[in-house]
């Protein structure tokens, strides 16, 4: 007990205790009383951050959608249509959709609101072609992937447009990886720019560009679930009323027969 280095032995004569030996004492109850203080926080005596209120998972904004479309049904592949043809047009889609939804706040992401590339308590790393890991600003991450997207969806050896013209063996990986960057870009929209998507009244358009693209990753298994976990509160408020399965693969998982699981990359 704390208490009892402070007390003499009972075999030894009692003492009158010095004014010195007082205060030596109540400087030691003091320093483990503060060790204890700290202990009741975190493991490194930090206390934990209190979690910080998600303005994009209020009721009154969550409800907000462009249109009542059911997506479930947009996002199946048609029957007739080539499977790769239909992940083309689609991305190619999201990609102008998700890059006019960022330049409507890209003004208040800057390098110095936006140090980092986060979302909620993740950070990303952008790599470039060497593979080197690069970490960077949010603004500058952006810019890498409708940069690097860009020059691939305008690639005719990449995403043909001309009849007769074969999709690359290694075209499906590639979807993959531009979804999976695109979800960034859209889950920062979310966690480091909603109020300024607020204000301009576009919260509508954002939840139903959300809610379209997650069902159709989800459809064709184009991004791992651990990747989207992060925004995972947020898919279940806006894609629970438009069909999506609980397990996160759609009836579009048939079609796309050689689709696999995508490997998370940091």
């Amino acid at each position: 007990m704390v208490g009892d280095q402070c007390s003499l032995p009972a075999e030894r004569p009692v003492h009158a205790q010095s004014p010195k030996a007082g205060l030596s004492c109540k400087m030691v109850l003091q320093a483990v009383g503060k060790v204890l203080r700290k202990s009741k926080g975190k493991p490194n005596g930090k206390k934990p951050a209190p979690e910080e209120k998600k303005l994009y998972l209020e009721p009154e904004y969550t409800k907000s959608r462009i249109t009542d479309f059911e997506f479930k049904e947009l996002v199946m592949l048609p029957r007739e249509i080539d499977l790769n043809e239909w992940l083309a047009s689609n991305t190619t889609t999201f990609f102008h959709h998700i890059n006019l939804q960022y330049s409507t706040i890209s003004e208040f992401c800057t390098g110095e609101s936006c140090q980092t590339m986060a979302v909620c308590n993740t950070q990303y790393y952008w790599y470039d072609e060497r593979g080197k890991k690069i970490k960077c600003t949010a603004p500058q991450y952006v810019d890498f992937v409708m940069s690097s997207v860009q020059k691939l969806v305008t690639d005719e050896d990449v995403f043909p447009t001309k009849y007769g013209k074969e999709f690359p063996n290694s075209f499906e990986s590639l979807v993959k990886k531009i979804c999976k960057y695109l979800f960034h870009v859209l889950a920062h929209i979310y966690s480091s720019h909603f109020k300024e998507t607020l204000a301009l009244e576009l919260h509508g358009h954002l939840n139903t560009l959300y809610t379209h693209f997650i069902l159709f990753i989800r459809e064709f298994n184009l991004v791992d679930l651990k990747e989207t976990t992060i925004m995972d509160d947020l898919t279940e408020v806006l894609c629970s009323s438009s069909g999506s399965s609980s397990n996160g693969s759609g009836n579009g998982s048939s079609n796309s027969a050689g689709a696999q699981n995508h490997v998370k990359e940091r």
